[in-house]
């Protein structure tokens, strides 16, 4: 709960979206906690999918822009199996983020959520070293998350349960415009 409330915040205090949309937002996502469905709590989710008032591209674009970030599309990639020891799934689905890699002692961690500064806390407590973050989509972590778990994981639901029929199927394109910088930002931990 607390990472989608911080992420409400960062969404509004960028002016990504109104404060009015995430009321509404909020509300949606406590009756989708009620069925103790928490792959599918998600305030970016409904936001984007349910509601229709932002969309992914939008934000990763605003990261690339104010933030620096860099941007990844996880599909296909396989991570290292030292990455994918020991990693915490639930975690990951707690904070729509995910390490995907180490190098030297830089971790790199994937995350729909960077403007939540609760998932960027929790993260910077677990990992040794610096952090360099990059941007991805909702359905980019959960369909990585499932390649990881194998087949005898479940699936994640996506887009969000009672989003309309319309949401879009393919994943929100994560490279940046050729003209947008893709530096990725270090945070140390």
């Amino acid at each position: 709960m607390r990472a989608n409330r911080l992420l409400g915040a960062g969404l509004v205090e960028h002016n990504l979206v109104k404060i009015e949309d995430l009321e509404k937002a909020n509300e949606r996502l406590l009756e989708i906690i009620a069925t103790n469905q928490p792959r599918q709590a998600t305030v970016l989710g409904v936001l984007a999918y349910e509601l229709k008032v932002v969309r992914e591209e939008d934000i990763l674009q605003s990261l690339v822009e104010t933030e620096g970030l860099g941007l990844i599309d996880l599909r296909g990639y396989e991570p290292p199996d030292d990455t994918k020891k020991g990693l915490d799934i639930e975690a990951c689905w707690a904070t729509w983020s995910v390490p995907f890699d180490v190098e030297e002692d830089f971790t790199f961690i994937a995350t729909a959520y960077y403007l939540s500064p609760a998932v960027r806390s929790y993260w910077e407590k677990h990992c040794t070293g610096p952090i360099l973050w990059f941007g991805t989509t909702l359905e980019g972590i959960a369909e990585h998350l499932d390649r990881l778990a194998g087949p005898a994981g479940s699936k994640a639901p996506f887009p969000v349960a009672g989003a309309p029929a319309a949401a879009p199927a393919a994943p929100v394109p994560t490279a940046p415009p050729a003209t947008a910088p893709a530096v990725p930002v270090a945070r140390s931990a």
